[in-house]
């Protein structure tokens, strides 16, 4: 296991989860990463649905909601909940649609592009950016302030690690005094956005502190940016290496939905989450010891074939698709709703407008730094524009 988190095992890390749910579906990784890792889908799914054993208190930014448990991750998710509702959702997808439209519009004349940095990392960061109520001429700052929250989690431990927290905490306290300065102006000069929603949503009396609000804010940064991103080149990925499946869904446009679900299931753009139990917890003939970091792999999970027939098989029908890549229980991710609605239309767009899509290099895909996260930080690829449809 000592190189689980070299290039070639964040590429194809799933003949190792296999091997793992049969020989140690509870495995203990020694130092310096030192973590127990639970591997089978009912495990996970315990882990991540069992809030008393297992405890969302984990290694992180101490002011995200997600690191907090019942009663106060209660409490914040309901205020939070106030001002991230379908309706705002559903409001964003015609600009959601203009961004896709307008981003393709840059490369499909060039007949090749790449993917990520050309379409599926700037929009989802767009939007998100929109969403909150940063205007157009703040992007690029967002985006690097997006750069500097997401190398929290790019190690442990060692030198790098310690210059990755140096460069989050300068972040956060960039975005602190951004934020900080918006919160003001949302106070004496309410908008439609979501930041004035954040700002006056109230539960029994209690409103949003600006402590909260600056997390959630940072979190949208990374949370709001790298699933969508990652959803949208794995869905390539898998259409390219599935040929069938990417004719299947021409002819049946309407398996866009599922296609992304098993996109979901087959490629879990987040590999696992975090949790420390609060007690001695037994799980497959193991007693993990209260207080340890506890990786619930996500990744294994979904393929694991005591809940998903054939699971190495990528199949856009697959129904039913119980996949836990959003996680499950009280922090099944806000996010889900967002994250699947950009990924429907950009991959519509994407299908309607470019005829035979191929990558563009025989090189393997370099993944993104972020180490629990699964997808190719760059992907290059070529096109015919297609006769279907006009720009």
């Amino acid at each position: 296991m000592d190189d689980f988190f070299s290039d070639d095992m964040r590429r194809n890390p799933y003949p190792i989860y296999a091997q793992m749910r049969q020989t140690a579906p509870v495995f203990k990784v020694p130092p310096p990463f030192d973590a127990w890792m639970i591997f089978t889908y009912d495990g996970v799914k315990h882990a991540l649905s069992d809030h008393a054993t297992f405890s969302s208190r984990v290694p992180g930014p101490r002011n995200w909601f997600i690191f907090f448990d019942p009663p106060h991750h209660t409490k914040l998710r309901a205020l939070l909940s106030k001002a991230f509702t379908p309706r705002v959702v559903a409001g964003l997808e015609p600009h959601i649609r203009d961004l896709s439209r307008r981003l393709l519009d840059r490369s499909i004349d060039a007949g090749q592009m790449d993917l990520a940095a050309d379409f599926s990392i700037p929009l989802p960061m767009m939007v998100i950016a929109e969403l909150i109520g940063i205007p157009p001429g703040q992007w690029e700052r967002f985006n690097r302030w997006s750069s500097g929250i997401l190398k929290i989690s790019y190690g442990r431990s060692g030198p790098a690690a310690a210059q990755a927290m140096a460069e989050f905490r300068a972040a956060a306290a960039e975005i602190n005094a951004y934020v900080a300065g918006m919160i003001a102006q949302r106070r004496a000069d309410p908008r439609d956005d979501l930041l004035t929603r954040l700002v006056h949503a109230e539960v029994d009396g209690q409103h949003l502190t600006d402590e909260e609000i600056f997390g959630f804010f940072q979190l949208l940064l990374v949370g709001g940016q790298e699933t969508t991103t990652n959803l949208i080149n794995n869905a390539v990925l898998c259409l390219l290496e599935n040929p069938d499946q990417l004719a299947l869904l021409r002819q049946r446009p309407d398996l866009l939905p599922s296609a992304i679900e098993e996109v979901l299931r087959y490629r879990s753009p987040a590999q696992w989450m975090m949790r420390t139990p609060t007690r001695p917890i037994e799980l497959h003939g193991q007693t993990i010891p209260p207080g340890q970091l506890v990786l619930a792999m996500l990744g294994s999970a979904n393929r694991d074939p005591a809940q998903f027939p054939d699971p190495e098989r990528f199949d856009i029908t697959r129904d039913p698709n119980p996949h836990l890549a959003f996680g499950h229980g009280a922090h099944f991710c806000m996010g889900a709703p967002l994250s699947r609605l950009e990924a429907r239309i950009a991959l519509a767009d994407l299908l309607q407008r470019l005829d035979h899509i191929e990558l563009a290099t025989t090189e393997p895909w370099e993944p993104r730094k972020a180490l629990h996260v699964h997808g190719p930080a760059r992907l290059p690829i070529r096109f015919r524009q297609s006769p279907r449809i006009s720009a």
